[in-house]
């Protein structure tokens, strides 16, 4: 059965408004404005919960430029252990995460908590590629405790609308213009560059036909 909670987080980043309005109610103006930008760049949430397929996490969150599945866990306490069934869905969140190429998140949900209750972690796995991989250094990975073994810790995650903003701002395109613009600056150096070599050959032919016809029109002495 699907819980509230995690029903919270798929309206939320399905970008729907009643959704988004919900959780935003407790939270201060930066993080309401934060978390609204998922209106504009929504994700299609897909409820991976009794599939059969270990690794897939309770969400799958699809968007053109990125796609992560999501394990939700909602706790009281600051503080989950993985044990039992939780050590065996995080190794299988690593396995399929390594196997496909995808970042693995947890979404952890804190009750009793105003504002933001929501933190999000990354799952430490292998192998990302383009915007994945630039996004890994961005989202906190699961801390490790005193043996070396990965848990939830709420105040290490990051709160959920620094993720949507993250994921919703304007750096990507930024990023991406700035390289077309660089792009087109280095073609327009290489067509200046390859102009001025034609100048160049143009110049010195006539330099040589000049001095071959002044070498013709001027006869031996007599």
């Amino acid at each position: 059965m699907t819980s509230a909670y995690e029903r919270e987080l798929r309206e939320v980043l399905a970008g729907t408004k009643k959704g988004v309005e919900a959780v935003i109610k407790s939270c201060d103006d930066a993080e309401r404005r934060r978390m609204r930008r998922i209106l504009e760049r929504p994700f299609l949430v897909v409820r991976a919960a009794g599939s059969g397929m270990e690794g897939s996490g309770d969400l799958v969150a699809l968007r053109g430029d990125c796609s992560f599945p999501i394990e939700v866990k909602t706790t009281k306490a600051e503080k989950l252990y993985f044990s039992g069934r939780t050590k065996d869905q995080l190794e299988a969140m690593v396995r399929e995460g390594e196997r496909s190429g995808l970042m693995p998140l947890y979404a952890h949900r804190r009750k009793g908590v105003r504002g933001d209750s929501w933190r999000l972690f990354r799952v430490e796995t292998e192998g990302l590629r383009g915007i994945l991989r630039r996004l890994a250094p961005k989202i906190p990975a699961l801390p490790l405790n005193r043996n070396g073994s990965p848990f939830l810790d709420w105040e290490q995650g990051m709160p959920l609308n620094q993720f949507i903003g993250l994921m919703c701002s304007m750096e990507g395109q930024k990023e991406q213009n700035t390289l077309l613009k660089q792009r087109a600056q280095r073609h327009a150096e290489t067509a200046y560059r390859s102009e001025q070599s034609a100048e160049d050959v143009l110049a010195e032919l006539d330099r040589r036909r000049s001095d071959a016809m002044g070498l013709t029109n001027t006869g031996p002495p007599s």
